[in-house]
């Protein structure tokens, strides 16, 4: 809901991270932009692809607003130096890269909020360094032959996966890992083990992730062994992706997540349990999201209710939209009744403070220093974990707390309702994905 506004200022639309990935590089100016040190020294197997990667990274920097530096130097991991950049990539370095006063200076860089990007056999490196083999996630076992692979999108959201469909069709060569990065990382991508020979991870393979690491922020992908990945436009995309993450050009709920279970993973079958109340609708779209169209209507889940629970979710507006996911909400094809009995979550960014995006609409705004500092602008995705505990109703964006709110109204009470997405009306277009639910221990009072 909303009474008033139109967005005024100046947003970074989608076409910076996906336009033009594979044009020629520009010339770079500006103190503000970021600036990637990419870092390819062996010791151990040498990939004759890492010539065509750093190329292809820099080319990306110049197409996508960051600087790159390319060294093979390991004298450039000093605290001095380390601090000119906003992320290091370790692109295909294999064995013993740093010597222990360097991997100091490397420690101490990313836990004062450096980024970290590993490509390929990034994972093939320091086995014996801990923190290293913590940021990167696992360590290389073994791979098969170089094969064709479909790659399960499990993240749709970040700005690696975005632009990706549910599964990606690609060949590389597989690594596989001694250890599943799961329980530790937010899995992006993983591999349908069935859909090629050589794994060995029963059936659990992640293969793209992201976690936030001692102060810093990590991005890992398994790809980039050959030279035709770097230039693959929708692999260029997805290293684009996981470098502006990593600088923090772009933000992203990097939190582990295990245990969720799919309301609407983008197919027609999965919207069974789903309901329309009042005027308007959602249309499908062939990429797995649904579309906002006409309104003041709610889509809602009527097939269950929920008492205590993380709902996840994500969604991005086109430009100056409106909308916002209802909870702790009576059954009914009224969507005035979740207005009257529920909560809603804003997404429109435009209202006054306890009206705007992360806002308990008309109850409580969000922490508005932080919630500005999570939020992507239209035209890009961004990610909703939605707690409900008791009556207790905590709002994250993009993996950071921005509201803490807890009921006292009975007539509201959240330990029993359904929730719903909002179409507001039929100026407003806004799009979910891969809406999830993992139901909570009901805590005693």
């Amino acid at each position: 809901m909303r009474s008033t506004g139109r967005l005024t200022t100046a947003v970074v639309g989608a076409a910076v991270l996906l336009g033009c990935v594979s044009g020629p590089a520009a010339s770079h100016g500006g103190d503000d932009e970021k600036r990637v040190l990419v870092f390819s020294k062996t010791a151990g197997f040498r990939h004759d692809s890492i010539p065509d990667g750093v190329a292809a990274l820099k080319q990306l920097g110049g197409t996508n607003g960051f600087t790159v530096d390319a060294t093979e130097d390991a004298g450039a991991f000093t605290s001095g130096n380390l601090r000119r950049y906003d992320a290091v990539v370790f692109l295909s370095t294999t064995g013993d890269v740093l010597d222990a006063a360097q991997q100091t200076a490397f420690e101490g860089y990313v836990r004062k909020g450096g980024g970290y990007v590993g490509i390929h056999a990034a994972a093939d490196t320091e086995y014996d360094w801990a923190f290293y083999g913590g940021l990167a996630g696992a360590y290389f076992q073994s791979h098969p032959a170089i094969q064709p692979a479909t790659v399960v999108v499990e993240d749709r959201a970040h700005p690696a996966t975005a632009a990706l469909g549910p599964t990606w069709n690609r060949t590389d060569e597989w690594y596989n890992y001694r250890s599943n990065p799961r329980a530790r990382a937010h899995v992006l991508a993983s591999l349908d083990e069935s859909s090629y020979t050589g794994g060995t991870m029963n059936g659990d393979h992640p293969i793209a992730w992201c976690q936030n690491y001692q102060g810093g922020r990590a991005f890992y992908t398994g790809g980039g062994h050959t030279k035709e990945s770097y230039a693959d436009p929708v692999f260029r995309q997805h290293l684009v992706g996981g470098i502006l993450y990593a600088v923090g050009e772009v933000q992203a709920d990097c939190r582990p997540e295990n245990g969720y279970r799919p309301l609407f993973d983008g197919t027609q079958d999965s919207l069974d349990g789903w309901r329309q109340a009042g005027p308007g609708s959602f249309t499908l779209s062939d990429d797995g999201t649904i579309t906002s169209t006409g309104g003041m209507g709610m889509l809602w889940y009527a097939a269950s209710d929920y008492g205590s629970y993380s709902l996840k979710l994500d969604w991005k507006l086109a430009g100056d939209d409106n909308s916002g996911v209802f909870v702790g909400f009576p059954a009914s094809d009224d969507p005035w009744s979740a207005v009257n009995n529920g909560y809603e979550i804003q997404i429109d960014a435009t209202d006054v403070p306890e009206k705007t995006t992360g806002s308990v609409y008309g109850f409580r705004s969000a922490d508005l220093k932080k919630r500005d500092r999570a939020l992507n602008p239209p035209g890009e995705w961004n990610t909703y974990e939605i707690r409900v505990e008791g009556e207790r109703l905590r709002v994250y964006l993009n993996g950071v707390k921005i509201n803490d709110f807890t009921n006292t109204d009975p007539a509201r009470s959240l330990s029993d309702g359904h929730i719903g997405i909002q179409n507001h009306g039929a100026d407003d277009q806004v799009s979910f994905r891969n809406v999830r639910i993992k139901e909570l221990p009901v805590k005693g009072g």
